[in-house]
């Protein structure tokens, strides 16, 4: 019986990694030009890691959120006199956030999300005429 609601599982843990990236993704265009933070640092661009999800007992069963990641790429450096977080040579340090990438990437995960809501509904919808058919 439980092998039945293995798709579901599996669409599942897709739904729930796909929403911890658009979370973090959210994050990094909110905070794009962020250049002084509690720790008094600018922003670093935030990346969620996933893996597979293996059971020995179950098998395959979806992905799992391994947790959230700062991105290693160079922060910008801006030259802006005037702001006041500029260094003594007029530069700022800009978070490493590229607000084209960041859209590709809610794109990509909103689609991811709306893949698997699809393929959840057809799971829901064969289980229902699987009932139909035992009536």
């Amino acid at each position: 019986m439980s092998s039945l609601f293995g798709a579901l599982r599996i669409s599942a843990s897709g739904l729930s990694a796909e929403r911890l990236r658009m979370d973090t993704i959210s994050s990094n265009i909110a905070n794009a030009n962020t250049t002084r933070g509690e720790n008094g640092k600018p922003y670093v661009r935030k990346v969620a890691v996933f893996q597979e999800n293996l059971d020995s007992a179950r098998g395959f069963n979806g992905v799992k959120a391994v947790g959230i990641e700062e991105d290693k790429s160079p922060l910008k450096k801006v030259y802006d006199p005037s702001n006041p977080d500029a260094d003594n040579t007029g530069y700022v340090t800009m978070p490493n956030v590229n607000i084209l990438n960041e859209m590709a990437d809610m794109i990509s995960a909103s689609r991811s999300y709306e893949a698997n809501v699809d393929t959840l509904n057809s799971e829901k919808s064969m289980f229902s005429k699987a009932l139909e058919i035992g009536r």
